[in-house]
């Protein structure tokens, strides 16, 4: 299962990557099956963006690699969904 969604407040250059580029190269990480990208702020020279990312097991450190290939600077991480595969009750633990 491991992490399902994360939503990131990044900045990038005015001109480039387009959000169309950000989006597809994002959407090549491994885990991920979608991505949203909502601009947040705009600047003379920079575009504050909120990126959420959702799927299946995805790989946080391939995205912080891809944002950094594409000259996109991570703030911060504002939310995180993480499931852990549970395969059965543990002893003890009564449904009520």
């Amino acid at each position: 299962m491991g992490l399902k969604k994360i939503v990131l407040d990044v900045l990038k250059p005015i001109r480039e990557p387009t959000l169309v580029t950000l989006a597809k190269n994002l959407s090549r990480v491994s885990g991920v099956k979608e991505v949203s990208i909502t601009v947040s702020e705009m600047d003379v020279e920079t575009v504050t963006l909120v990126i959420t990312i959702n799927g299946n097991d995805i790989d946080f450190e391939e995205v912080e690699n891809t944002l950094r290939e594409l000259g996109v600077a991570l703030h911060s991480v504002d939310e995180v969904v993480f499931e852990s595969e549970v395969t059965e009750e543990p002893e003890g633990v009564e449904e009520g």
